[in-house]
């Protein structure tokens, strides 16, 4: 998961970053609202994690900005002591929660979380396709019952797959969604990611889940519950992505 930390704390800011990688999680920093609102412009994030004290302007236009430009990552306000003026005023922005900058970080991770399925349509912690299990907020990949060990890398491109069942996604596709467009090696890592979740889980009994469209990209399929084997669906593709973002803040 790719994490915008916007904070004008230095020290806290890498606070919160050490924090999330050692959950797995790629935090990028933007000490101010603009360096928010410019990597926004041109890179893909999963969830924003906004202190409404910034240096340059108050975080509740920062998100009022965001929303203008019809973007619609989740916005987890930070508040020191949640005061009521400035967490009112985020809300009004758009911002999707607001905790006090001071929350166990264990519980910060967990909403941070929440916001983020649910801005995919997905409620649960958990997502499944036949014996297929991943539950998201342990990063644990569950097949036919049996644990299966995966990469932050592995995971990461298991989860795009599954969340776009049934859809072709080119390697640019999940290259960017993999890297944000930040120091992203060539495009036949995704080849080895691919081939290494191939392994993993034909060796707890789940063969062909990743299927190849060949000259397009990869896809994951229904997988048949009894069998463990998965079912020949028709394929949709999916449009390459961009690499950089376009959104122009008012």
């Amino acid at each position: 998961m790719r994490v915008l930390i916007v904070e004008g704390n230095t020290m806290a800011a890498k606070q919160l970053q050490r924090f999330f990688a050692g959950q797995n999680h790629r935090g990028e920093v933007a000490e101010s609202g603009e360096d928010a609102l410019e990597l926004l412009r041109h890179y893909e994030f999963d969830v924003a994690v906004l202190s409404l004290s910034l240096p340059d302007m108050y975080g509740s236009r920062v998100i009022r900005r965001i929303r203008s430009a019809r973007v619609t990552i989740p916005v987890m306000a930070l508040s020191y002591r949640l005061q009521s003026g400035l967490s009112v005023d985020a809300f009004a922005a758009g911002a999707d929660d607001v905790v006090d900058e001071r929350v166990d970080r264990t519980e910060l991770l967990a909403r941070m979380h929440a916001l983020v399925r649910r801005n995919r349509g997905h409620s649960q912690s958990t997502l499944s396709r036949g014996p297929l299990t991943l539950d998201l907020d342990r990063h644990e990949v569950t097949a036919n019952g049996n644990i299966v060990s995966l990469t932050s890398k592995e995971f990461e491109l298991l989860q795009l797959l599954m969340l776009r069942k049934n859809m072709v996604l080119t390697k640019e596709t999940i290259l960017e969604q993999l890297y944000g467009g930040m120091d992203e090696p060539e495009a036949k890592i995704v080849d080895v990611f691919v081939c290494k979740v191939r392994k993993k889980l034909a060796r707890a009994g789940l063969d062909n889940v990743v299927g190849t469209v060949w000259g397009r990209g990869y896809t994951v399929r229904d997988i048949g519950r009894d069998s463990g084997q998965t079912s020949t669906v028709p394929y949709v593709p999916l449009p390459a992505e961009p690499a950089g973002r376009t959104h122009v803040f008012a």
